[in-house]
């Protein structure tokens, strides 16, 4: 009786070795094992996971034994571990589809941002003529048409946000802008210089682009904005020169201030408006040159001298 217990324990403290052993193997796994997940350890899995956790599109993790679900140790009572044992799901942002123009890709930039990239794209959209105006930051309702446009030539969804996608087309399809493109002088592109104003000192205006440029010997100094005469009082066109200037002036026929008065045919001459300023070109001039910046037009007037040449051409 006493021969049969002893094989009996035996036999129990040898099944008992083999569980332990088992045990602690599986708890012993860690980062480079390669050993697979369990049977049943699927069932541990936070509800919906499954899916994202099994698309291939999931971004890689450190090497390939962490990417494995790693086994928990047993609780205190022996029951089967918890589902929070288990490794977060990749965030479906990151996997590969979020970056391939389809619904869903991060949005990179978009109407209301206002910041130095919307500048870098605004440049980015006039080098390839889809934005006629120098870049402000701000994404608004017109930057959006623009961005759109792109989008529809590059044969993507015409969303008017900019995601990954887009953000990498363009690009590639456009260069590094430079510091003039991302903070112009002017508001409008300035006009291709009429041979007249290749040499010399020049103040050379374009009612074309509606900008005028200070030029010294075929290269522009600066240049600004500017508006003219209506149909009724047109800004007269040709090669001038400047008469005589006026820091402080007001029209002796309409009354009106012109600080920083540069004549160059009769009354007309180029010259700040507050008006210009306020209304921009919903208004018009009775013949003047109108400039709207008036920290740019001082510091031209100091250098402007009497006798430069000024030529008025489309």
């Amino acid at each position: 009786m006493k021969r049969s217990s002893a094989v009996v324990r035996r036999v129990v403290l040898a099944a008992v070795s083999v569980a332990l052993a088992a045990g602690c193997t599986a708890q012993a796994a860690g980062p480079g094992s390669g050993s697979a997940t369990p049977s049943g350890s699927a069932s541990a899995e936070p509800s919906g996971s499954a899916s994202g956790s099994a698309s291939p599109s999931a971004s890689p993790t450190a090497s390939d034994s962490e990417s494995a679900t790693p086994e928990a140790s047993p609780t205190a009572d022996g029951k089967a571990p918890s589902a929070s044992a288990t490794f977060p799901t990749a965030d479906p942002s990151d996997s590969a589809s979020a970056s391939s123009g389809t619904p869903g890709s991060p949005v990179l930039m978009k109407d209301g941002d206002e910041n130095e990239q919307v500048r870098e794209l605004q440049a980015r959209l006039r080098q390839l003529k889809h934005f006629d105006r120098a870049p402000t930051g701000f994404y608004g309702s017109m930057t959006a048409r623009s961005v759109k446009s792109f989008q529809k030539k590059q044969g993507l969804a015409g969303t008017g946000s900019v995601d990954e996608t887009t953000w990498q087309r363009l690009l590639g399809a456009s260069r590094k802008p430079t510091a003039g493109e991302l903070k112009p002088s002017t508001t409008n592109a300035l006009d291709t210089p009429a041979p007249a104003c290749m040499t010399g000192r020049v103040l050379c205006i374009s009612k074309e682009s509606r900008t005028l440029a200070w030029m010294i010997d075929g290269k522009v100094v600066s240049s600004m904005d500017v508006r003219f005469g209506s149909e009724n009082t047109p800004t007269r066109e040709g090669t001038f020169s400047v008469g005589w200037k006026a820091r402080e002036w007001t029209s002796t026929i309409y009354h009106t201030p012109m600080p920083y008065a540069m004549f160059f045919s009769g009354g007309q001459a180029v010259h700040y408006s507050s008006d210009f300023a306020a209304r921009g070109y919903a208004g018009a001039s009775h013949g003047c040159v109108n400039v709207r910046d008036r920290a740019k037009l001082s510091a031209l007037f100091d250098q402007v001298k009497v006798g430069d040449k000024v030529v008025v051409h489309w």
